[in-house]
């Protein structure tokens, strides 16, 4: 292909995706080729044909392929993140969103080159979508989460230990990277490529889980709507919200697997502690806030038990230690791309139709590092996460002993 008869509002696409996703600015840009800032943004609003010496040197600046700028693949047409954030985002958070839409964008426009170049496309078992019923939400996710359990065959009373791979087995596609602190993740409906969600990498396991879950409750109820989400503290959460929360509680709680541990616990020891609590919570994967809400919601231990535990003030890393819990901070292990597009890259290379540079470049890896994935590119990955996060009290607290008559 020529280089003029290439879609210069493509060109000027992934040329401004590579400058943020390097995190460079316009003005270090234009500096770099020796021009104004004015001529380098109309390069950018495809104004203007760079020259081919020009991008050549902006390649070398954002550290990409040259014939990843040149590619032709269509790029994912609005990237409509719903985004969920932990602490309140506030006017210096639309920075931090555009990076990791821009991160997002580059994964989903990394996957769709390999999938092309191996001439494959992903098998996806997508449920139909659900309309939030009037009536109780919180029913409504209980009920969706049960079916949803049920479809993907992973039964009433089971915890999910690897919610990643359970929902790229049915076709989502779910990346996990560094992030802002103040997101959790965000997700985007691409067609004819299917649902996206980016996690941060940053957070812990539990919450890590918490998010996938959370975001695969609004691909049920909301996949095709568009908008971004704050969690803004004090405030009523929007309906999508709720579901989203309440989904992700019953999906990765199922409550007869809860009422199930939860009186195996209280027969063993008749009382129910807090370091039960804090067995109940690594058993399901969750965060020991998550774990004592839900318990509260299913009527198992008194309303404000959390309130109480949280008062106290005590790091949740203590709480757990002390209860033989031992979290291993293992986010190095998680990968940041689906096993899917590990083996698509790794075909590739073996197809001979990418180099060993570019098979690092998409990896995000060095070609040492590189090489032993192609080695090992039969092994699953195990997508583990670490962490923690704050709570309090002695561990022989009955969480009993408060419930009134």
């Amino acid at each position: 292909m020529k280089y003029e008869s290439i879609d210069i509002a493509g060109l000027a696409e992934r040329l401004t995706a590579a400058r943020k996703a390097a995190n460079v600015t316009q003005e270090a840009a234009a500096n770099h080729l020796n021009m104004s800032r004015p001529t380098y943004i109309a390069m950018e609003k495809a104004a203007r044909r760079p020259k081919p010496d020009e991008l050549v040197k902006l390649a070398e600046l954002y550290k990409e392929p040259l014939n990843k700028l040149l590619r032709s693949d269509p790029r994912p047409q609005q990237m409509r993140p719903h985004l969920r954030s932990i602490l309140d985002v506030s006017s210096d958070g639309g920075q931090e969103l555009e990076a990791a839409v821009a991160l997002l964008s580059a994964y989903i426009d990394d996957y769709q080159y390999l999938e092309r170049l191996v001439n494959t496309n992903a098998a996806s078992h997508f449920p139909p979508s659900v309309r939030i019923a009037p009536g109780p939400i919180k029913r409504f996710a209980e009920h969706c989460a049960q079916e949803e359990r049920a479809r993907l065959n992973l039964g009433a009373h089971q915890p999910i230990t690897t919610p990643r791979k359970v929902l790229e087995e049915a076709g989502l596609h779910v990346f996990v990277d560094k992030l802002d602190s103040n997101l959790a993740g965000l997700y985007v409906f691409v067609p004819g490529f299917g649902y996206c969600i980016l996690v941060n990498r940053a957070h812990p396991r539990e919450r890590r889980h918490w998010t996938i879950a959370h975001e695969y409750g609004h691909f049920l109820a909301d996949r095709d709507r568009p908008g971004v989400d704050y969690l803004k503290p004090m405030q009523r959460k929007p309906e999508g919200e709720r579901f989203a929360d309440a989904f992700a509680a019953a999906f990765l709680m199922p409550e007869a697997g809860v009422q199930r541990r939860f009186y195996e616990e209280v027969e063993r020891t008749r009382d129910f502690k807090v370091g039960d609590l804090c067995r109940m919570a690594d058993y399901f994967g969750v965060s020991l806030m998550a774990m004592a809400l839900r318990l509260e919601s299913l009527g198992l231990i008194p309303r404000g038990s959390w309130d109480r535990i949280s008062e106290s003030r005590v790091p949740v890393r203590a709480l757990k230690q002390e209860a033989g819990i031992y979290s291993s901070h293992d986010d190095d292990s998680v990968e940041p791309y689906p096993q899917r597009y590990k083996l698509l890259a790794v075909q590739a290379f073996v197809d001979e139709k990418i180099t060993e540079g570019q098979l690092a470049k998409l990896l995000r890896c060095s070609r040492i590092q590189a090489r032993e994935i192609v080695e090992q590119c039969s092994e699953t990955a195990d997508d583990g996460d670490g962490t923690q996060s704050l709570v309090p009290l002695s561990l022989t607290h009955s969480l009993l002993s408060d419930i009134a008559g």
